[in-house]
């Protein structure tokens, strides 16, 4: 028996992999590209549209030079980030990076507050001053976000774009949970995947706006990378 969760995962993943309404809009958050590599190169076959934010933003911006300050870098994903670029322009698919962010000084990732004393900023996502860290997308990256997002079909959302966390730091990981919200009131199937997502649109109060909200966790992401599951090549019959 496959049980009913386990079908409602199966048919979620169809609908993103599969049964693709288009135009189909990844996004793909979190702070590391390679964690997420294969399933982003999966995505780069599949999607019209992939928005990358996160910590991930600042290695795609320290590869071409910029300046990141004390933001998260995978210095040794350069090139890798760099690959993405060029296989996305291959495939015609347009790759949306953040373009500005919320840089702070002073966050203690163990309370997730800023520090008395401590200075929030908006800069651009490849020139953060040293001493400081991009922490959330900036307002000129979520419009950008929201306009990626507007008109969108199939929707797959993987990963914050930032440390949402932290109350100071919401902002780009709710314009994208509401612009998700409202595409789906227009019609589109929106799959919300990843633990931090789960939590990002529970925090929001959009758990009942989205189509589909996974349990899967890490299976879900196999899934999507394009691995077969066992289990459910069992019960196909694949």
């Amino acid at each position: 028996m496959l049980g009913l969760l386990m079908e409602k995962e199966v048919q979620a993943v169809d609908a993103v992999l599969s049964n693709i309404k288009r135009p189909f809009v990844a996004i793909m958050g979190g702070s590391k590209v390679s964690s997420k590599i294969g399933i982003i190169e999966n995505l780069l076959g599949k999607v019209d549209k992939l928005i990358l934010c996160g910590g991930m933003t600042y290695t795609f911006a320290k590869a071409h030079n910029g300046e990141i300050g004390n933001s998260i870098v995978e210095l040794d994903k350069l090139d890798v980030a760099l690959g993405v670029e060029e296989l996305a322009k291959k495939n015609g698919v347009e790759l949306v990076l953040g373009s500005d962010c919320t840089a702070t000084n002073g966050l203690d990732f163990d309370t997730m507050t800023v520090k008395p004393g401590s200075e929030i900023i908006t800069c651009p996502a490849n020139n953060v001053p040293a001493g400081f860290e991009g922490v959330d997308a900036g307002p000129a990256s979520q419009e950008d976000f929201r306009k990626a997002i507007a008109g969108a079909k199939t929707i797959l959302w993987n990963g914050p774009a930032g440390v949402f966390e932290c109350d100071d730091f919401t902002a780009g990981s709710r314009a994208i949970g509401e612009a998700i919200a409202k595409a789906t009131a227009e019609g589109a199937f929106s799959l919300i995947g990843g633990g931090d997502s789960v939590a990002c649109v529970n925090k929001f109060g959009l758990a009942d706006k989205v189509s589909y909200i996974s349990t899967g966790g890490g299976a879900l992401l196999e899934a999507i990378e394009g691995k077969v599951l066992p289990g459910v090549a069992a019960i196909k019959g694949e």
